[in-house]
């Protein structure tokens, strides 16, 4: 955040003066918001109400698809996806060994058994192949495809057309896929079920927690709905037992304020990590790009690196006070956790040698040329 001259009758930054990141990039942003918290204030509408079905509607329109269903956070988007297509206890769920911990503790949660699967080594995904494999093994109750880095993997139609023909309900995981696209559509728009995340630091953020459920399918996205809010058929009538995940009216309206912004950040993204992939060109860095069909988000640049030299790069990178991530740095397998929960897995070693090598460098809107320079500069000099 940067200092900004304040208005001393608000208690706010003086109007038209920049004073954090979003504002370097959308002038005005800030402005806006505070507009829509002081509407929201004054009228008292902190739970459910327009905001959050404006939000709702302006999510199926940017998403592609018929129904959009807001709750609390990710997490809770996956669990909720889970319960609504019938999986409960010990049931059998495949999800890829290279994922976020959520992915796996939601299948935990709701009762059922999660067998890890290994991705492929080129597209970091799970791949038909593989998950045919997997299904003829363990015979699970769903799958759970998951979206990493922006992308979207690159047998997603392929693996759509395997669990429709084995009547295995697929969920996609696309918390980190807002905005992506294959042959030419939303991520979204073929799907059975998906879901997603609006935390702050996503492609699509919120100013908090939140999270959504998309489908075509009328009925499932009630069901969804449903078991978000407590089972209700109306407000004191219970069908089902679910829980509370509400997404609450201030994080709606700013995702609403937020979509207008989307295209501009998207193309932001998008050319920051292409641009990694063109300039910088160093021995023992290999910069990775989706399948031809896929249109990325840019969410994080993806890049594999020798092992032995991956520390080296950590350490100019933290001097020079440059961020940077490894998404992610253990197969859930491996997770200290793991064991008491998991039910079986198919390993053929490609997840761990992908945690052991990758690293995501800044890749966010309204990055720089002269900052992209800069991380080239200090790579260039960590491996010089």
């Amino acid at each position: 955040m940067m200092d900004a001259p304040m208005d001393k009758s608000s208690g706010l930054p003086k109007k038209g003066v920049p004073y954090s990141a979003i504002d370097r990039f959308e002038p005005g942003f800030t402005e806006k918001w505070f507009e829509l918290v002081r509407e929201l204030t004054l009228s008292t509408q902190f739970i459910g109400g327009e905001w959050v079905k404006k939000c709702e509607q302006k999510l199926a329109q940017q998403a592609e698809v018929a129904e959009v269903k807001a709750c609390a956070n990710g997490t809770d988007a996956i669990q909720i996806a889970l319960k609504a297509v019938g999986v409960g206890a010990g049931d059998v769920v495949l999800i890829p060994d290279l994922t976020f911990w959520a992915t796996f503790e939601t299948v935990c949660t709701v009762g059922a058994k999660p067998v890890t699967v290994d991705v492929d080594p080129q597209d970091f995904h799970l791949s038909v192949d593989t998950l045919k494999s997997a299904i003829d093994r363990y015979s699970p109750k769903a799958v759970i495809l998951v979206h990493l880095y922006g992308w979207v993997a690159r047998d997603t139609l392929a693996i759509r057309k395997l669990c429709r023909e084995r009547g295995i309900p697929l969920i996609e995981d696309s918390a980190q896929a807002w905005g992506a696209r294959i042959d030419g559509k939303s991520v979204f728009t073929d799907a059975l079920i998906s879901t997603t995340s609006f935390y702050p630091g996503k492609v699509l953020g919120a100013a908090g927690d939140g999270g959504a459920i998309l489908t075509q399918d009328k009925d499932l996205a009630h069901k969804c709905w449903q078991y978000a809010n407590h089972g209700r058929i109306s407000k004191y009538e219970h069908a089902l037992v679910g829980w509370n995940s509400r997404l609450d009216s201030l994080q709606a309206a700013y995702l609403w304020l937020s979509l207008d912004h989307t295209p501009a950040r998207l193309d932001s993204r998008r050319n920051a990590a292409a641009w990694y992939r063109k300039n910088v060109r160093l021995p023992g860095l290999d910069f990775r790009a989706p399948a031809s069909n896929v249109v990325e988000n840019g969410y994080i640049s993806v890049a594999l690196v020798d092992p032995a030299i991956r520390p080296r790069l950590m350490e100019a990178l933290n001097a020079a006070k440059i961020g940077y991530a490894v998404v992610y740095p253990a197969p859930m397998s491996k997770q200290p956790g793991a064991a008491q929960w998991l039910h079986g897995q198919l390993d053929q070693g490609h997840t761990a040698r992908i945690c052991q090598s990758m690293i995501n460098l800044p890749c966010f809107a309204g990055i720089t040329i002269p900052e992209l320079e800069e991380v080239k500069r200090v790579l260039q000099g960590a491996l010089g």
